[in-house]
């Protein structure tokens, strides 16, 4: 909860929108009027009026919460919207093929950000994480220098407080993408008061063993240093030779994140999507994610097992992304 508060005190008065395509859900509903009661963000709904306010249980729509019915969208609209779409596909969609993948929320939704109607999206409590990446990766598009997006977790268990990632999306990143993604975790890991010393992790510690995996592990961390000269990055080391002093003090004397780490970047998601539900699970940590970095803009993906509260929290997170 106090994690939460801080993030409130960052968003309060900001006024950002976030558009919730998934206005047939009744978690995402009622997290969207909770979140304009609380004058958290402006919620902006796809789906009927009708079905948002019998889903909600209420009879009248709260000040600063809007819904759009994509079919009943005024058709002027919603051809500047092809229109914008097809210049943005540059070519690869013809303006038919425009007017039916928009009638998909996600993509409607998506066109949004992009046109700055809304700041962010928050989506997949209904949709598959693919329905949701897909048309942020083909309209929003990752920053400059970045060639993937990445997911994240913040790990809070009282007052402690780490960044793990990629926990989500990336099977196997090369080394340029794993470097990629140790100087997204930065940016996210200072959204959330984290001071980031960052790790990128392995089964070697400088050299202890010998791979392909561990070569990558070791020439990301080089490429990451070079992308972020001014921080603290160092691999490759192993988790308790990150994360312990006395183990640090002992497996990786020089280095100034040994011991001391507290952005953990996993060599694959196989590992990373373990590593973080072991710490959940045993470790008795919540995990706030996948928060996706290195968009131009932020859109979120829910968990499709989240709860009203995941949505709600996802939602601030989104808005504190969209401040930057």
């Amino acid at each position: 909860m106090e994690l939460f508060e801080s993030l409130v005190k960052k968003i309060k008065g900001k006024n950002k929108k976030i558009v919730f395509p998934e206005g047939n859900d009744v978690r995402v509903v009622k997290a969207a009027v909770r979140l304009a009661e609380d004058k958290l963000v402006s919620s902006l709904v796809l789906g009927t009026e009708d079905d948002v306010k019998r889903l909600a249980g209420i009879s009248e729509l709260p000040e600063g919460m809007s819904v759009i019915d994509v079919p009943s969208y005024p058709k002027d609209k919603f051809e500047e919207m092809v229109a914008a779409f097809v210049d943005r596909r540059k070519g690869k969609n013809t303006a038919e093929q425009a007017r039916n993948m928009l009638k998909d929320v996600n993509y409607f939704g998506t066109m949004l950000v992009y046109l700055g109607v809304a700041d962010g999206l928050v989506s997949g409590a209904v949709h598959p994480t693919g329905d949701t990446v897909r048309p942020a990766l083909q309209i929003i598009k990752t920053k400059p220098g970045t060639t993937r997006t990445s997911g994240a977790f913040v790990m809070t268990r009282n007052d402690e407080k780490y960044l793990f990632a990629d926990c989500a999306i990336n099977i196997n990143p090369n080394e340029q993408e794993l470097a990629e993604i140790a100087v997204e975790s930065i940016q996210t890991a200072r959204l959330f008061d984290i001071d980031p010393k960052v790790a990128l992790l392995s089964f070697s510690t400088k050299g202890s063993a010998k791979s392909d995996e561990v070569t990558k592990v070791a020439k990301a961390t080089a490429l990451a240093k070079e992308l972020a000269p001014n921080e603290q990055i160092d691999g490759e080391l192993q988790f308790d030779a990150a994360f312990v002093e006395s183990v640090a003090a002992k497996k990786a004397p020089d280095s100034k994140v040994a011991g001391k780490a507290n952005v953990f970047v996993f060599p694959e998601l196989q590992s990373g999507n373990i590593g973080y539900k072991i710490a959940q699970r045993f470790g008795g940590f919540e995990a706030v994610g996948p928060i996706l970095q290195g968009l131009n803009k932020p859109i979120s993906d829910l968990s499709r097992g989240a709860n009203e509260d995941d949505v709600y929290k996802v939602a601030i997170i989104t808005a504190l992304q969209a401040t930057l």
